[in-house]
């Protein structure tokens, strides 16, 4: 038996972390110390000073636990670390927890450029943050139209000869720099042009594709034109928002807020090289009116631990408490000195104010459609506790989900739900494992053993070290199948098994496949189709069935790639690149005659006619 009084007593004057538990060993608090035994102590002393937040938290307070470490910037880094994994309720959240992509030019011979999401020290070029990845996808995808840069991860410091080409060489897309077919120092040019392009400081690669879509829109080709401007389109997007702003040439974040009555908006501008590259908001919930430096400070520590990137400077609007602190633990972070400012005039002052105008303009604009579909969100999850008779609200739900296509390749998927929002971060997949064919009850059993297993695990681990954020510890408050009672009864057997107690409900469908109810405790209940809850539950299901098929589709397209020419006989390696590079796709492949097969170099009659009829259902083997 936990007795706080008695806990009290052995807490140790060290910087450390503490963490908070309910009466269900729910994490609902966590914070740093300098020192524990000081700042403990102090929740539990007299309450009338006490703000609204920390009166409304120690009357859930059931027990305690704390890590010592050996200074601030490990307390404050391990702070932000387990607020990230548990989003305890008292803590101040942020709803995305997202990294933004870079643009990487690696520092290798014959260098690639890359979508990249992990800034490190290695001595490649980094572009961004962009908060679209689309745009990053396109604008990249765009360049290696222009340029035939290389994309693969081959080793080119090696011997040039050991080397296959692989099929962008033959068909155009690539000059081969690993056969020794492209003079180094023209390869190094035309990234020194992508490079010019991505600093802004260069027009050529625009110009270019401009040359090409009006050439194709004069010759009447206006297919090959509009693929060009989406190409364009997409550059553009990618440096639209590039406007000088900061006479200053080194990189800078800035951070402003804007507040309503239950509700907190916090944009932030990416600034590289004087150039507003992005920008970003937040919207929190906060029903405790926490001062405004504290909102920034969590703001602040939950932002950086999951960025790729610290600038030289970072611009907040007013001091908060722990700044030398986080100064500190950010010039560890980027490896290099780093200053939060809080202008009072001049340029840099005046860049706040623009942000802190665009903050209240975003909170005008989506603030109060935030709070409405919260609210929402916590009627319906309030609808589904009552129904089901739970003993707590189910703000995190994982629903589950088994699917295969006759019998080939069953997958599982998790998803989780946390406030009637999708964590995607915490979605997971399952490739089945233990079964060689279709098992719907075998293959939730395995899913829900893994899942589970690896959460006990991972729970064990977390008492003894500093925790990673990996998804599996957190529990939930509710487990959803996509499945009827026989389902249910598996996962309710796997989990007795594990020692665990979590409420499990199925779903009902009518004689169209779609959910009407869910089961609980081997009862039926049926939902007003009108409901909140059921929405809610709707919701949830089809997002798992959703996450399932995507994976088994993926799953499918990989070994359709790898199979569709492996099998046949007759074609080997070097006549499937002759016939990707003259065809182009593998429809125009299947579609084709046999003179045209055979007219491919390295073809002959015998295995166009093999190849022709492997598409016809004609082939030997069949």
């Amino acid at each position: 038996m936990f007795n706080i009084e008695d806990e009290l007593k052995k807490l140790p004057d060290k910087p450390g972390v503490y963490i908070m538990k309910d009466k269900n060993e729910e994490i609902i608090y966590v914070g740093k110390a300098i020192s524990l035994k000081k700042r403990v102590r102090q929740y539990f002393q007299s309450s009338k000073n006490h703000p609204l937040k920390v009166k409304a938290m120690v009357s859930h307070i059931n027990e305690f636990e704390y890590i010592i470490v050996d200074n601030e910037v490990e307390a404050l880094i391990l702070e932000s670390n387990l607020i990230k994994k548990h989003r305890p309720k008292y803590n101040i959240l942020l709803r995305d927890d997202k990294q933004y992509p870079y643009i990487k030019i690696t520092n290798e011979k014959y260098p690639r450029v890359i979508k990249t999401r992990q800034v490190i020290k290695d001595g490649a070029k980094y572009f961004g943050p962009y908060p679209s990845a689309t745009a990053v996808n396109d604008a990249i995808d765009v360049l290696h139209d222009v340029y035939p840069i290389r994309t693969c991860k081959l080793n080119l410091e090696k011997k040039m000869e050991n080397f296959r080409p692989c099929l962008n060489y033959y068909i155009g897309k690539c000059n081969g720099p690993c056969l020794g077919n492209i003079d180094e120092s023209y390869y190094m040019d035309m990234i020194k042009e992508i490079t010019q392009f991505l600093s802004g400081k260069g027009d050529g690669l625009i110009d270019i594709i401009e040359k090409k879509m009006l050439d194709a829109s004069k010759n009447l080709e206006f297919e090959k034109a509009g693929i060009y401007r989406d190409q364009l389109n997409s550059l553009l997007l990618l440096l639209e928002k590039q406007k000088i702003v900061s006479s200053s040439l080194i990189d800078q974040d800035i951070i402003a807020m804007a507040r309503g009555i239950e509700e907190v908006c916090i944009q932030i501008f990416f600034i590289r090289s004087g150039k507003i590259i992005g920008r970003e908001h937040y919207l929190l919930e906060d029903n405790f009116s926490s001062e405004r430096k504290e909102v920034l400070s969590s703001f602040i520590k939950q932002f950086y631990i999951g960025s790729a990137y610290v600038p030289r400077e970072i611009l907040i609007e007013e001091e908060i408490d722990d700044l030398d602190t986080i100064e500190k633990w950010l010039e560890e972070k980027r490896g290099a000195k780093v200053s939060i400012l809080i202008p009072k005039r001049g340029e840099k002052s005046q860049l706040i104010e623009m942000v802190r105008k665009n903050a209240r303009d975003m909170l005008n604009k989506y603030g109060d459609k935030f709070l409405k579909k919260h609210r929402e969100n916590m009627k319906a999850l309030e609808e589904i506790q009552h129904i089901l008779d739970l003993e707590e609200i189910p703000n995190r739900i994982e629903a589950y989900d088994i699917s295969n296509i006759s019998g080939v390749q069953s997958v599982g998927s998790m998803v989780v739900f946390e406030k009637g929002e999708a964590k995607k971060s915490d979605y997971r997949r399952f490739k089945i494992k233990t079964l060689d064919r279709p098992n719907d009850y075998g293959s939730m059993e395995e899913v829900l053993r893994r899942r589970f297993t690896r959460g006990l695990e991972e729970k064990k681990v977390l008492k003894e070290t500093i925790p990673e954020s990996k998804g599996f510890s957190s529990f939930p408050d509710l487990i959803m199948i996509d499945g009827g009672k026989g389902q249910v009864n598996v996962v309710q057997r796997v989990l007795y098994e594990l020692g665990i107690n979590i409420p499990i409900c199925g779903l009902v469908k009518d004689d169209f496949h779609k959910t009407r109810g869910i089961i609980y405790e081997n009862r039926e209940y049926n939902l007003s189709l009108d409901s909140l809850g059921f929405k809610m539950i709707y919701k949830i299901q089809e997002e798992a069935h959703r996450f399932a098929i995507s994976y088994h589709r993926s799953l499918r397209t990989k070994d359709m790639f790898k199979s569709q020419l492996d099998d046949i006989k007759g074609i080997g390696e070097k006549r499937k690149i002759a016939l990707m590079k003259h065809f182009q796709s593998m429809e125009k492949i299947k579609n084709a005659s046999i003179d045209e097969l055979a007219s491919v170099e390295s073809m002959n009659k015998s295995a166009a006619e093999e190849l022709y009829n492997h598409f016809r259902g004609k082939g030997k083997g069949n």
